[in-house]
């Protein structure tokens, strides 16, 4: 009787062993609980607000001659957008705001990093900087529409000029508050001027540089409105101007609430680009 006395040499397949949980990869927690809270949060203190607003007037709290529930400024809103008025004076106040704004970036974050980074430049015009700056821009208004006339010219020069103020001022300081010490690093390797003002002064500055920016902004809107009720036949402020001499009260209402929006919607524009190129850096919370 023969015995196979041959061997199976083929390897043994491995054991298989549970994976111990703390090498396991972590599961990142959901964030869309938390973005619905914060939402919320946001929210309720501006539906407080509207119905506040809806209920005063029609409980005789406030004269509703001069403060309509909410729900008759939705109405003429509506009306203003249906007749194309709403359309019309929007473009045209966005268009004279963006002009004067996008302006005042162009010739104040140089202008600003120019003057925070070479002394002598700074020492040049520093007594201009101070007078000006003091200067409120609407005290300017007639002098702006002596010069330039009452068309687009004065009322984009005011937008500009009181823009120009808080990205200049901004930039400025940005650029002489960087960290000495990254400074000193940045010439300890022997860096040129210009490629230490590109990788240490430019970064750095982008924060600082971005609050003057979004302060920029809400100027921009509100010295629109104060210019365009002066010698304007478009824009925003001319159609409140005009509501309220019409004694359309709840027109003069959705203009203002038009404006509002407008100004949130801009500042968050400003806030997702601002995140965008400050992408490099490390939140505070890690």
């Amino acid at each position: 009787m023969s015995t196979d006395m041959s061997t199976d040499l083929r390897p043994a397949p491995p054991v298989s062993r549970p994976t111990p949980k703390a090498l396991l990869p972590a599961r990142r927690p959901s964030r869309l609980p938390g973005l619905l809270f914060t939402a919320v949060t946001k929210s309720v203190a501006i539906a407080l607000l509207l119905v506040l607003w809806e209920l005063a007037p029609r409980l005789d709290l406030v004269d509703r001659t001069f403060l309509p529930p909410v729900s008759e400024v939705l109405d003429a809103w509506l009306g203003l957008l249906d007749s194309g008025q709403l359309a019309v004076n929007t473009w045209a106040s966005l268009g004279r705001s963006l002009s004067g704004f996008g302006l005042a970036v162009v010739i104040g974050v140089p202008l600003g990093l120019l003057i925070g980074w070479y002394r002598p430049v700074a020492n040049l015009l520093s007594p201009l900087l101070e007078l000006f700056r003091n200067t409120a821009a609407l005290a300017l208004l007639p002098v702006f529409v002596l010069i330039l006339g009452i068309g687009e010219t004065s009322k984009i020069s005011i937008v500009l000029y009181a823009c120009l103020w808080p990205i200049l001022l901004n930039t400025i300081s940005a650029v002489r508050s960087v960290d000495p010490t990254l400074l000193r690093l940045a010439r300890s390797l022997d860096l040129s001027p210009v490629r230490l003002f590109q990788k240490v002064i430019l970064p750095a500055s982008v924060p600082v540089v971005f609050t003057g920016i979004r302060l920029a902004g809400a100027v921009s809107i509100l010295v629109l409105v104060a210019a365009e009720m002066v010698g304007a036949k478009a824009g925003l402020g001319y159609l409140i101007n005009a509501s309220q001499y019409n004694f359309a009260i709840p027109q003069m209402y959705a203009g203002i609430v038009t404006i509002s929006v407008i100004g949130v919607a801009f500042n968050q524009l400003l806030v997702w680009l601002e995140r965008r190129f400050t992408a490099w850096r490390a939140p505070l919370n890690s």
